[in-house]
Formats: structure tokens, sequence, C-alpha cells
């Protein structure tokens, strides 16, 4: 990749980083396109250089957030509980090895619950729903014995929310220590 290329991905990225911070601390209501252009250090006019409006941000960084939280839960050749171990820690370790990620779980909470994003972003996100998604997962691993009895839907929600919790938790200390994924496998395993 030659300097130019190099320079113009920078302030792409730079551009994509002013924006995150700035959603998750003002929320999208609330951002301006001059605020973005103020934190990523540029001209507004460079700004729209590299997204056409504040609605195209943002939906870049709903992309960038749901293809960042694609977790593969469907695997057949390990158990359920290790499927959802194996999860917690891909995420655990993203979260201590990257600032940014611990701000993108803050940036999809907050976007599951804004009636006035962009359109475009809340189809995005409705194709994103890891509670709904796990509770085959949950229900066959109990079948299996490996997790506890109780409501698979429950225990989805209290497992994957001590992850967002986790998440927001760090996002706003970075020097939080990080759990241990087993730690969290304790909410759904089966301790009989």
């Amino acid at each position: 990749m030659n300097k130019r290329t190099q320079h113009k991905e920078q302030r792409r990225t730079d551009i994509l980083h002013a924006g995150l911070n700035l959603f998750i601390r003002k929320g999208y209501g609330s951002t301006k396109i001059a605020d973005i252009a103020k934190e990523a250090n540029m001209s507004m006019g460079l700004l729209f250089h590299y997204f056409a409006s504040k609605e195209k941000l943002y939906e870049e960084l709903i992309r960038l957030g749901c293809t960042g939280t694609e977790l593969e839960l469907n695997n057949t050749n390990g158990s359920p509980i290790q499927t959802l171990k194996t999860a917690a820690d891909q995420i655990l370790k993203n979260l201590k090895d990257n600032p940014t990620y611990a701000k993108m779980f803050v940036l999809m909470e907050h976007a599951q619950n804004n009636d006035i994003i962009p359109e475009a972003a809340k189809a995005m996100l409705s194709q994103v729903n890891i509670i709904q998604n796990s509770i085959p997962l949950i229900s066959e691993g109990q079948k299996q014995g490996e997790i506890r009895e109780g409501n698979p839907w429950a225990l989805s929600v209290a497992f994957w929310c001590s992850l967002q919790g986790i998440a927001e938790e760090i996002a706003l200390h970075p020097e939080t220590p990080c759990p241990e994924a087993d730690w969290l496998i304790d909410i759904l395993k089966n301790q009989s």
C-alpha cells in the first residue's frame, strides 16, 4: 500500500473513531457532523469526502458492529456449553486487546434502543439478535444435561447481558480487569 493510500485509510479510521466516540457519549441525535469533524481534527469538507453524511458514517459503524458481532453459534462439532465458552473467550479477548471493540458494544446497544437512527442501520440491526439466536443452543445444552434447567430465553439474557455489561464497563473504564470466560459460563452450567 502506497503512502497516499495509507494516509487516506488513516483519515477514514480517524473519522470512524471520532464518530464512534461521539455517538456513544452524546447519542446519535445530539451528535452533529461539525462535532465529528472537530473530533477528527479535519474540516467538514474533508470529512464529506469520506462520508456523505452523518447517517452514512453511522451506518458504516453499525455495519462494522454487525460484522464484528458475528459469532459461530451453530457449531455442531462441540457441545453447546463449549460453543458458548468459545464465544465468551473470543469476546473477552477482543475486549482486552482492542478498546474500540468495547465501544462498539456500547454503540450497538444504544442503536438497538434508538428510534431516530437511519432506516438502513435499523435494517442491519434487525438481522442481529444474539440473545434470540442462542436460545436453541441453550435448549440443546439443557437436553444434554450440561446447561442448568430454567427458561432458555432468560438464561440467554443472563449470559449475554453480563457480557454487554462487562463491555460497557471496559469502554468507560479501560483499566477495568476483564473477568474469565469460565465465570460467565457458570451462569449457564448445570452444577449438579
